[in-house]
């Protein structure tokens, strides 16, 4: 019988300040994990053998393969997006053609008319709609490419669309990231079709950070093009992987209750949103002893119905973990 409770009462660490952690990605990406940088470190350095692949495979805004490639913590690493958008900016880097899109983007004047010129374009290579991408990001509310999004009117400190458009910025992140291409692959395809395809490789770890959807939550419908996601299938697949893995979540019950199913643990982790409020998110996986000072989230206990031959779940006293 399991006697452990859920419990979000422990003490955690404060939030990361994102301003000491290296800025690499080329996007401003909404849900993206700057913040968890350092906790990143801390479970790759926990490995017993540097693994030859980090497989990311919600990609979004990359930091989590950049930070791993470019600070040496693995050998190589496999960004998987779907997003077509997306998808453009990393296959454009991965196919050799950083500095083309750096060029672009420090050439581009940047105005009202320029930019509703390039988003109503119709870009038929992959270069093109990768900067395309570029500006859309940079110019739309919260960096937000899903449909429904407008882009900047009055901005930050009254700098309207230009507010976050950093050309100089832009194009030195990418030339940085064009430094160590040869140990980056993209896969512009369904998630789970390269997971189960790496999935008895035990020198592979896996970083999977899906859109916050469980329990029908609204804000990766909002945020994201493709959100619609089978929780249930992800931690089955989670399950069956040889190599180790974490999956980062919201700290929802129905996620809790999947993370108790497939017998994962799961640990709160303090983060700030866009609106720099703290919030508190999931880390699971099978161990996470790594996460020094962080006590696991404890969970309901589940007591054996002989009658219905179901687990009935009977509220116990909540108490921390040991």
């Amino acid at each position: 019988m399991q006697t452990l409770l859920f419990s979000d009462q422990c003490e955690q660490p404060k939030a990361v300040n994102v301003a000491s952690v290296p800025q690499r990605s080329p996007f401003r990406y909404p849900g993206g994990k700057t913040w968890f940088v350092p906790r990143l470190r801390e479970w790759l350095q926990s490995q017993t053998q540097k693994p030859a692949l980090l497989v990311e495979p919600f990609v979004g805004g990359g930091i989590v393969s950049l930070t791993a490639v470019m600070e040496n913590f693995v050998d190589r690493a496999l960004m998987v997006e779907l997003d077509q958008e997306i998808a453009a900016v990393w296959q454009t880097i991965v196919d050799g053609d950083a500095e083309w899109l750096a060029d672009r983007i420090q050439n581009f004047e940047l105005t009202r008319d320029t930019v509703d010129a390039v988003l109503g374009m119709n870009r038929r290579s992959v270069k093109e709609r990768a900067f395309q991408t570029i500006i859309k990001n940079r110019t739309n509310h919260g960096g937000i490419l899903a449909a429904g999004t407008g882009t900047l009117r009055k901005g930050e400190a009254g700098k309207g669309i230009s507010s976050r458009w950093y050309p100089a910025t832009l194009a030195k992140r990418l030339k940085a990231i064009d430094h160590f291409v040869g140990r980056f692959s993209f896969m512009h395809c369904d998630a789970f079709e390269v997971i189960e395809a790496h999935s008895t490789k035990a020198d592979a770890v896996f970083f999977i950070d899906p859109p916050y959807t469980a329990g029908g939550k609204k804000a990766g419908s909002r945020l994201y093009t493709h959100h619609a996601l089978d929780h249930e299938k992800l931690f089955r697949v989670c399950s069956r992987l040889e190599g180790d893995f974490i999956m980062t979540y919201d700290n929802a019950p129905e996620v809790k209750k999947l993370a108790k199913e497939f017998g994962f643990q799961a640990k709160p982790i303090s983060m700030k949103n866009t609106h720099h409020a703290e919030m508190t998110e999931l880390v699971i996986g099978r161990d996470l002893d790594w996460m020094m000072g962080i006590d696991r989230l404890l969970e309901e206990q589940a007591v054996y119905n002989a009658t219905s031959k179901r687990f009935k779940k009977t509220a116990i006293k909540r108490k921390r973990a040991s």
